[in-house]
């Protein structure tokens, strides 16, 4: 049906919309300001909802979901503060959203590297625990937000065993060619700084025997560390 050009509309219809168009804003001037609240984060649906509810775009979906998601601490006149946040259905919400788009990172990449930012050491390792888990589904592709994640449990919580546990997951998961080498050598200098030393000797030597470091500088640093760790040895006896 083609449509009419508003020149067609009877001029009285024209006046009554715009006067009625002009006393709902008059009226909305009018109404007393409501204070500002926030809504919680609600658990979300199962994954075959979500999927029917995609009508079959379960990508479009996932990134509504994420963009929603991220609303929720910049609600319209309040700041969610992320201690609000209940972090276990954060989780799941960005779990479920990864299960729709599997191919995409990018929950893992707000999980990493702002939900697990926030200053609150419990959070923060729910949060990498998530990662570490998810990680796991998906090693060689995966891996970048494992390495930020062993960061923050070096830098942020000191917890060097739990940085070490995430490079070990690296190391041994994570064996794709696209996988950078520095990424699998975490581990190492993980070891050096916790003073286990004999075991960093071993895989630093077993890297350099294995010859899959071709580059010649990164090949000279190898070797400078490794005898830097082998004095440490000395001098430790």
């Amino acid at each position: 049906m083609r449509e009419r050009p508003i020149a067609y509309v009877p001029k009285f219809v024209v006046l009554l919309l715009t006067t009625g168009f002009i006393l709902q804003i008059v009226w909305r001037l009018h109404q007393p300001a409501q204070p500002p609240r926030t809504e919680n984060l609600t658990s979300p649906p199962s994954l075959t909802a979500l999927k029917i509810a995609s009508f079959g775009e379960p990508i479009a979906l996932a990134r509504f979901l994420m963009l929603d998601l991220q609303a929720f601490d910049h609600q319209t006149g309040t700041n969610m503060t992320f201690r609000k946040l209940d972090y276990l259905r954060l989780q799941t919400w960005l779990g479920r959203i990864l299960d729709l788009d599997p191919q995409g990172q990018y929950p893992l990449t707000i999980a990493s590297r702002v939900y697990a930012a926030y200053t609150d050491p419990l959070k923060q390792r729910q949060m990498l625990e998530f990662i570490y888990q998810r990680f796991l589904e998906d090693p060689n592709r995966r891996w970048p937000w494992l390495a930020q994640a062993a960061l923050t449990a070096k830098h942020d919580l000191k917890d060097l065993p739990l940085a070490k546990k995430y490079a070990h997951a690296i190391r041994t998961q994570a064996t794709g060619n696209t996988v950078p080498s520095w990424a699998k050598q975490m581990e190492i200098f993980l070891l050096e700084d916790m003073n286990e030393l004999e075991s960093a000797k071993f895989l630093l030597g077993g890297l350099l025997y294995s010859g899959k470091i071709t580059d010649a500088r990164e090949l000279r640093f190898l070797q400078a560390r490794l005898a830097e760790m082998e004095r440490k040895m000395q001098h430790a006896k």
